[in-house]
């Protein structure tokens, strides 16, 4: 019984042991069997007094539903009542909404149908100005068209340019004081001279400019190209310059400078830009670089000073007027005064007249007033004549 009978690593068990560790299983067997045994009785008597609970509480609750469900049934035949008594006032009520609703759009239809013929009249107005500027856009781009065709030719340029210099001469000036196309001393025909007030000399304006060059520089894509261009510009300009100083500078002619019209505001903007050194050239050769406002800033001084001149004219004129209409004062104030020697002369002969007519008159009332004697009418003849009494 001390021997060894199983043994796990270093520890080892006898059969002693073993059989003790067997009946102390079939101890703790028994005791769980025991006690499951107890627990599913238990369980069982638990399920039973529950179920026996639920069937109560079920028949609670169906005692309950039904008692409701009549509550319920009893509320339904009430509401039914009351829903019957008011479904003629519903159905009427709803019948006016209706009228009403169909009134309202029917008004609002009318209404949205004026408005939407009133859009569509605005509509076409507004298209009919479409169509219009349309129109105009379309003769604008032919009239681009052909200002590009004409300052593409350079015959057509240049009376393009002296058109519009004539239009801004013609404006500003009054007919005598310009004229175009006149030709100098030198045999030169400069596009118009300017007469200025109080000299004999004529102030030259130019209206043609080489553009081919400025058009080049504009269109240039690459540095070199515009350093071309560049250099036809100076050497067009330079040219240009140096042609109107020689022709329309002249001694006891012109004026002592000349005007170069240049009839696009880009252009001359450019200039004064790029090439400082053709304005500055420009200066010395007593050439004056203008474009169309500075020409109608010009003509307007120019406008000033003929408007003076001509004042001054006409203060000469109202001077000369003004001395004849006193000398023709003086004489109607001796006229006058002979006059009213006249006048007092007839005056006092007037007096003079009424002193006498009122000595007469009186003389004719003592006449009347006096009082003769009775006389026998064979004597009557004889008697001497009444006395008067001495007039006063």
């Amino acid at each position: 019984m001390q021997g060894i009978v199983l043994t796990v690593g270093d520890y080892q068990v006898s059969a002693m042991q073993a059989a003790f560790g067997f009946g102390l299983a079939v101890v703790v067997l028994l005791v769980w069997m025991v006690l499951s045994l107890r627990r599913s009785s238990f369980e069982r008597t638990l399920e039973a007094a529950s179920a026996t609970e639920r069937a109560r509480e079920m028949d609670d609750k169906v005692a309950e539903m039904n008692r409701l469900q009549a509550e319920l049934t009893s509320r339904m035949q009430t509401m039914a009542e009351i829903f019957g008594s008011r479904q003629s006032d519903m159905t009427r009520l709803v019948a006016e909404r209706l009228d009403g609703l169909r009134s309202h759009l029917g008004q609002g239809l009318e209404a949205s149908g004026k408005s939407t013929t009133e859009s569509l009249q605005k509509l076409n107005e507004r298209l009919a100005v479409i169509d219009s500027a349309q129109k105009n856009l379309t003769d604008l781009t032919s009239e681009m068209v052909s200002l590009k065709v004409v300052l593409s030719n350079k015959q057509a340029r240049g009376a393009y340019g002296q058109g519009r210099m004539e239009a801004i001469v013609r404006d500003g000036l009054p007919a005598s004081a310009y004229d175009f196309q006149v030709t100098l001393s030198n045999r030169t025909r400069p596009d118009c001279v300017i007469s200025l007030p109080g000299d004999t000399r004529k102030l030259v304006i130019d209206a043609k400019f080489p553009l081919e060059g400025f058009t080049a520089y504009r269109s240039a894509d690459t540095e070199e190209q515009r350093k071309q261009a560049a250099a036809r510009v100076r050497a067009d300009m330079g040219s240009h310059i140096k042609d109107i100083a020689d022709k329309y500078v002249a001694a006891e002619e012109t004026q002592d400078m000349a005007l170069m019209f240049v009839p696009s505001e880009a252009i001359h903007a450019d200039l004064h830009e790029h090439f400082e050194d053709l304005v500055q050239r420009s200066h010395r050769a007593r050439v004056v670089i203008v474009s169309p406002s500075l020409l109608a800033l010009a003509i307007q001084v120019m406008q000033s000073l003929v408007r003076d001149a001509r004042m001054r004219d006409e203060a000469r004129v109202i001077q000369t007027e003004v001395a004849k209409l006193l000398d023709d004062v003086r004489r109607l104030s001796e006229r006058v005064e002979k006059l009213d020697t006249h006048f007092r002369q007839a005056s006092d002969d007037v007096s003079q007249i009424r002193t006498s007519s009122d000595k007469i008159l009186k003389r004719g009332e003592r006449i009347e007033a006096l009082e003769f004697e009775d006389q026998p009418v064979q004597g009557e003849l004889l008697a001497p004549p009444p006395r008067l009494r001495a007039a006063e």
